[in-house]
């Protein structure tokens, strides 16, 4: 992996929220394999690593309205969220940025009503090309959907993409192994919390 250059690398928390991976998720099975691999203390890490270095950190949220008002319907993923007994409801704690990941005054929250990917429809390109961003560090949830969205959108728009592979999870825990090795790894720098986390320390 390269030497990333902090001014003009971004780290993304990937729906890293109370209702994904918090104590009360909607989706608790995902939520139990983020918390008890270590994932989200990883992440947590990197963020913090980060805020230290200089590096923009971007938390991406998934979210939906009350009345459902603008969400996706043609996948049987987003009608069972609709369902749920935890959602993912604007202003709600459920889309709160989940303990213990630090959200400081820097950083910057990207909200989403629809779609699988942070990156696809949002604020998020224009605001990484604003910030002068060529490499986005991908961080979170879940290696079934999410996380490969983004990667593949990063990539697609022309960023430089890094995964810590110890800092992304789904379910079961072995598929993230196989989608690191036989898809993220063909088109995104794989590496480790700790390499980052190095990388980033202020200078002894």
């Amino acid at each position: 992996m390269p030497r990333l250059d902090p001014a003009t690398t971004a780290l993304l928390t990937v729906e890293c929220q109370n209702g994904v991976v918090g104590d009360e998720s909607a989706l608790p099975e995902l939520a139990k394999e983020a918390r008890d691999s270590g994932t989200l203390g990883r992440v947590a890490a990197l963020v913090d690593a980060a805020h230290v270095a200089g590096v923009q950190v971007l938390h991406a949220v998934a979210e939906r309205r009350p009345d459902g008002r603008g969400a996706n319907t043609n996948a049987r993923l987003f009608r069972a969220a609709g369902k749920l007994a935890v959602r993912q409801l604007t202003g709600s704690r459920a889309v709160e940025i989940a303990a213990p990941i630090e959200v400081a005054a820097d950083d910057l929250v990207v909200r989403r009503l629809h779609g699988l990917s942070p990156m696809a429809g949002t604020d998020l390109d224009p605001l990484l090309r604003n910030l002068g961003i060529h490499t986005l560090v991908v961080t979170g949830v879940s290696a079934n959907i999410a996380i490969p969205n983004t990667v593949f959108d990063a990539v697609n728009l022309g960023y430089q993409v890094v995964v810590p592979s110890d800092a992304i999870t789904g379910v079961p825990a072995s598929y993230t192994a196989e989608v690191i090795r036989n898809s993220l790894a063909l088109v995104a720098a794989i590496t480790t919390t700790e390499a980052l986390t190095a990388q980033w320390a202020p200078p002894r």
